[in-house]
């Protein structure tokens, strides 16, 4: 089953609505992996809108699992990631009007961009994945960029209206999880997962950890961080029997 890595970015959105002190992301991190995450994700975000530079700084010092750092391809990112050492940096595109990452990153639009800024942070001894979506040509793109890993963005999974949706999204995470495994890229996944839907997709064998934000802190706002995140565990281990796809257990 695949690990779980919790995105804490939306404890600090709820801070910066008030421009307040709490809740504090690190926090919550902590009691995340108390619960049982194998990971930490954050994304700075070039506006800032949630996450600040204290926080990555902070994070960095007092993670004890693997702090997944998430990033534009800017330089001034890169400056950030370099200085940062997190335990991996995954790559992803940003737009200032969207309310979260929309897609995967264009990875054969921006492969030179792209091929460099893998390279440079490898050369700081950080693993780099790239966000992307379940589509051949990036994932194929991501291998000749050098990537070790990549995630495959589950939004369009996450938002099937049907039961026919549903099957033909798992299938395309499925082609997509054999084709990077063949091109000797290791794979994640993440973007709109919740408790109702992750089991199909934390059954795939190949993917090693999922990154979940959202739908875990928003189970947190009623009952607390740890037993949220136990919560996902259990749900991630449900099999989510009745996709009729392989990895629905």
């Amino acid at each position: 089953m695949a690990l779980l890595c919790v995105n804490v970015d939306h404890i600090a959105t709820i801070r910066q609505a008030r421009r307040a002190q709490e809740p504090d992301p690190v926090q919550a991190a902590m009691l995340a992996e108390l619960a049982g995450a194998s990971g930490i994700t954050c994304h700075l975000r070039e506006d800032r809108r949630h996450i600040q530079d204290r926080d990555v700084e902070l994070l960095r010092r007092l993670v004890k699992t693997k702090l997944n750092l998430e990033m534009a391809v800017t330089e001034e990112m890169i400056r950030i990631a370099i200085a940062l050492k997190p335990d991996m940096a995954t790559l992803v595109p940003e737009r200032r009007e969207e309310l979260t990452t929309e897609g995967g990153l264009d990875v054969r639009g921006h492969l030179d961009a792209v091929t460099r800024t893998v390279r440079t942070l490898q050369g700081e001894g950080i693993a780099v994945s790239l966000f992307i979506d379940p589509d051949p040509e990036q994932v194929s793109d991501s291998a000749r960029a050098g990537a070790e890993l990549v995630e495959l963005h589950t939004g369009m999974y996450a938002e099937a209206g049907d039961r026919k949706a549903l099957q033909n999204e798992m299938a395309r995470l499925i082609g997509a999880t054999m084709q990077a495994r063949e091109l000797g890229l290791r794979v994640n996944a993440g973007h709109g997962l919740n408790y109702r839907n992750v089991g199909p997709v934390a059954t795939i064998p190949e993917v090693e950890e999922l990154n979940i934000g959202h739908s875990v802190i928003a189970r947190a706002a009623l009952v607390g961080v740890e037993r949220a995140v136990r919560e996902m565990l259990v749900a991630m281990d449900s099999k989510g029997a009745g996709c009729g796809v392989r990895g629905a257990g």
